[in-house]
């Protein structure tokens, strides 16, 4: 093998190296609330017609309705067995994540 060559192969060995041994460049970890809430984007999406869009409502707002929803104070069609599957913090953390900015957090 040519010493040009070799010289080619130490330096795709050495690049591969250290892509390998390079740490992984992850995204940051989601918040409790952005995975907690990622579901309710399938039925609460801005473009929703039939099921009212809950982004930019206070998140004071947010955590009451589901935690009314989860006692029975509101009945519902499917919202009551879904915010009974919550704690109360899991509401908050929702309720604060979708929330309009600056609304505080819920109770």
């Amino acid at each position: 093998m040519g010493e040009r060559r070799l010289r080619h192969v130490r330096v795709a060995v050495a690049a591969a190296v250290a892509v390998l041994t390079a740490p992984a460049v992850a995204a940051p970890p989601a918040s409790e609330g952005a995975m907690l809430a990622a579901p309710c984007a399938a039925c609460h999406a801005p473009d929703a017609r039939s099921i009212p869009a809950i982004a930019g409502l206070p998140a004071e707002t947010l955590g009451e309705l589901l935690l009314k929803y989860q006692s029975g104070e509101i009945e519902g069609t499917v919202m009551n067995r879904i915010a009974a599957g919550y704690t109360p913090e899991q509401i908050r953390a929702i309720a604060d994540h979708l929330g309009h900015p600056g609304t505080g957090t819920t109770p």
